[in-house]
């Protein structure tokens, strides 16, 4: 064989190695040392002009790790040569965690994007794969240059099999996987239990009804919103996922209940889901008072006075927003009188579907009083629930003395004490 002409060599880590050397070394006493041919080392190494422009990309994923730390999961360094792939992983955004070479260690965040950097000009090609609950964006870098690709939601999981009822979910069951089967909406089959579809449906209808109300409190730093008579929480949960993973919001949830149950389940979930921005609080909706400005009260289904509740919680915390969909309607039911309707209100059923007109209507009135501009719709069909009127109330900054004089006018018509009034004036106390 000739002194010139060289075989083909394989493309090892040692070999990747040694061409790194000849980039900071005597490169020709390298070459003739090893007798490997210029254009052949320049085959098998990322170029320079690849390794400055990746040194542009890796800082931005790792200030979206900081940023996101909350919902961030890895980033997975593919390094390859020939075709041997080398893992390197980073963990926790709190404090990062390197996984390279069968060996773990702490590294500081702004450390990462050049250890990347160094370690890929050793190789021949490489893909960095940032991962976050919701997104995944991939850096690749080879001879060619430097590629980023992004992907929302979980564009390869099997569409869910639900029924739509005529239109699309907003947070569609197969992108928001995770978090239903960790609430017990999605069986381990993938799809929504039988028994789930009809809550799942409301829910998803209640945070389609948001993106209005969302838009009438403007943009935000950071939205607060309070879950009162939370229950299992599905409601802020489905919320969530929607304000940080979709429309990538930050936001903080409390949810209050008086149940220690529910509270100490959904206190499980949020930790499982890694939402850290959330928490549960068991306590009287009377009696708690939060520690911050509240931009948004919900309630979903709170029994007859707790919807009350939920409303003077608003009401005495100065929330902008409040948004409940009632359930039953007992306590007006109760109470009211009226003469002129004595022939209609002797029929139970018709006595009891007055009552839950006037009290919605009164906590309408009452609102408008507060200051609340306020709005009612039907949120979802009928065949779904019967308890299916939405009161939507948005502040707007100054008490309504009409309003409020009108509401005064139409409790003592029918001889009523609505609980919003009180529970808003005294915290439920007489």
């Amino acid at each position: 064989m000739s002194k010139t002409a060289h075989p083909a060599r394989p493309r090892s880590l040692e070999y990747t190695k040694y061409a790194a050397f000849a980039r900071t070394h005597d490169l020709n006493g390298f070459l003739s040392n090893f007798k490997i041919p210029y254009k052949e080392l320049n085959v098998y190494l990322m170029n320079k002009k690849t390794t400055s422009q990746l040194a542009l990309f890796l800082p931005g994923l790792v200030s979206r790790m900081s940023e996101n730390s909350e919902f961030f999961r890895d980033i997975t360094a593919e390094l390859r040569s020939g075709t041997k792939v080398f893992k390197a992983v980073i963990t926790n955004a709190a404090d990062p965690v390197l996984d390279y070479q069968a060996s773990k260690r702490r590294i500081a965040a702004g450390e990462i994007a050049d250890f990347f950097c160094a370690e890929a000009a050793k190789y021949d090609s490489a893909r960095f794969i940032y991962n976050e609950r919701g997104a995944r964006l991939t850096v690749t870098a080879d001879e060619r240059g430097v590629k980023l690709s992004r992907e929302d939601g979980l564009p390869d999981e099997p569409q869910t099999s639900v029924v739509q009822t005529g239109r699309e979910y907003v947070v569609n069951p197969a992108a928001a996987k995770e978090l239903l089967s960790e609430i017990g909406i999605l069986a381990k089959n993938g799809k929504i239990k039988n028994d789930k579809i009809r809550k799942y449906n409301q829910i998803d209808y209640f945070v389609e009804l948001m993106q209005g109300v969302l838009k009438e409190l403007g943009d935000k730093d950071e939205y607060v919103i309070l879950d009162a008579a939370c229950g299992k929480s599905y409601l802020s949960f489905v919320l969530n996922f929607y304000l940080r993973e979709l429309l990538k919001k930050k936001c903080r949830f409390i949810g209050v209940d008086y149940s220690q149950t529910v509270i100490d389940a959904s206190k499980r979930i949020a930790k499982n889901l890694g939402y850290g921005n959330m928490e549960f609080i068991r306590a009287d909706l009377n009696e708690y008072s939060p520690d911050s400005s509240i931009d948004l009260v919900i309630s979903l289904h709170a029994c007859d006075t707790a919807t009350d509740m939920a409303m003077a919680l608003g009401i005495r915390s100065k929330a902008r927003a409040i948004v409940c969909v009632p359930c039953c309607h007992k306590d007006i039911l109760k109470q009211y009188s009226y003469e002129p309707f004595r022939m209609i209100t002797r029929h139970g059923i018709l006595k009891a579907r007055l009552a839950d007109t006037l009290t919605d209507g009164l906590r309408a009135a009452y609102l408008e009083g507060c200051g609340y501009k306020v709005s009612m719709i039907e949120y979802i069909s009928p065949l779904e629930t019967p308890k299916n009127i939405m009161i939507r109330a948005v502040y707007t900054g100054r008490k309504n003395e009409k309003a409020m004089e009108e509401y005064g006018e139409l409790k003592g018509l029918i001889n009523v004490k609505p609980a919003i009034e009180r529970y808003s004036r005294h915290g439920g106390r007489s």
